[in-house]
């Protein structure tokens, strides 16, 4: 980016943190549970007697759809996540089914029972609004859990759903639905930072990461004895959205559904490839190019990442002037996130300059 043919590029910016706040807020107290040094035969009959839990969100994981949180495994100040990651954070008790931006949640995304069995507790009328400061959290002082349905699937076991979309709960108390029943829609009622459905399930009162089944003690390193219906990847490292942008993006902007454009004028003074992902760790090494559509590279940077962040942006651009004007035709953004020698995440995307 030293050489003189890039002199005219815009400022390359990167590793924009955004902090992830709490999502979850229990109806009711927590009931200890006595351990034993060896309850590994427990854990196994426990889990294979309780019920099958499916997806709480109806969409294509890993494409429409994503796990942004899992729950905390550590029961100090600390946070890990089931495979000993970092994408949870301190008490988080349940898993969050993320979804692109706000525009996404306009569109209605189905949040569904993920098992059989009769709804006990729900609350609708919670607006939806993302946390971003200290006053949007005093405003859902004692509805953290924003609009919710609680469901009593027999034998101790019940789940919950958190954030659901403001007005859209289906059911009521002492429904019986099945599993797939719709309950709502995903939102971002309560406290939220992204739109997304939280689900946290409890087994006789405790709370139980589904990935690893109850009664597996703290930590990472235990047995697993998943209780998910289906067996679900840990990717705790992924892609939100890329795209192009006409002047320079922020995080806000980006859960908003902003900047899906699939042409550009050219007369904007910025031509501005982003990338939005998550779990990035510090050590990784991100690489952006931008093409202009007569093969010359217009941007091309290189960088590793310095700390963590649960939600990351990045971009790379050209500036527009008179001397230096952009090109119309075909626009290529490529990106790769790289941790040691393996690729993550790789992003090609294209955009049409008119």
């Amino acid at each position: 980016m030293t050489s003189q043919k890039y002199k005219y590029l815009a400022a390359f910016l990167i590793a924009l943190c955004l902090a992830v706040v709490p999502s979850w807020i229990a109806w009711g107290g927590w009931l200890p549970q006595n351990r034993t040094a060896d309850n590994t035969a427990i854990l196994a009959q426990t889990a294979a007697n309780s019920p099958r839990f499916g997806l709480p969100i109806d969409c294509s994981l890993g494409e429409e759809c994503f796990v942004m949180l899992y729950p905390d495994r550590d029961p100090g100040p600390e946070a890990v996540d089931f495979g000993c990651g970092r994408q949870t954070y301190d008490t988080h008790k349940g898993t969050d089914f993320a979804i692109r931006s706000d525009r996404h949640m306009a569109t209605g995304v189905k949040v569904q029972a993920s098992a059989s069995g009769r709804v006990l507790r729900i609350r609708d009328g919670v607006a939806d609004r993302r946390v971003r400061d200290e006053a949007d959290i005093k405003a859902v002082n004692g509805i953290e859990c924003g609009n919710a349905v609680v469901i009593d699937h027999g034998d101790g076991w019940e789940s919950q759903y958190c954030h659901l979309r403001n007005g859209s709960v289906t059911v009521k108390p002492g429904d019986e639905v099945q599993k797939g029943t719709v309950l709502g829609m995903v939102g971002a009622s309560g406290l939220a930072s992204f739109p997304h459905v939280h689900l946290s399930i409890r087994y006789q009162g405790e709370v139980v990461d589904p990935f690893v089944g109850p009664n597996a003690g703290p930590g990472c390193n235990v047995p697993r004895n998943s209780i998910w219906e289906k067996p679900l990847d840990y990717l705790p490292t992924g892609l939100i959205r890329a795209g192009f942008a006409p002047e320079l993006p922020n995080m806000e902007r980006l859960w908003q559904g902003s900047f899906s454009e699939k042409t550009l004028s050219k007369d904007v003074p910025l031509t501005i490839f982003w990338v939005q992902a998550y779990g990035t760790l510090q050590g990784d090494k991100v690489h952006f190019k931008l093409t202009a559509p007569n093969g010359e590279v217009m941007a091309e940077n290189e960088q590793i990442l310095e700390k963590p962040n649960r939600t990351w942006m990045g971009y790379v651009g050209k500036r527009n002037t008179q001397e230096r004007p952009i090109i119309p035709g075909k626009w290529q953004g490529e990106y790769q996130l790289m941790r040691g020698d393996r690729v993550l995440i790789e992003v090609d995307r294209s955009v049409e300059v008119r």
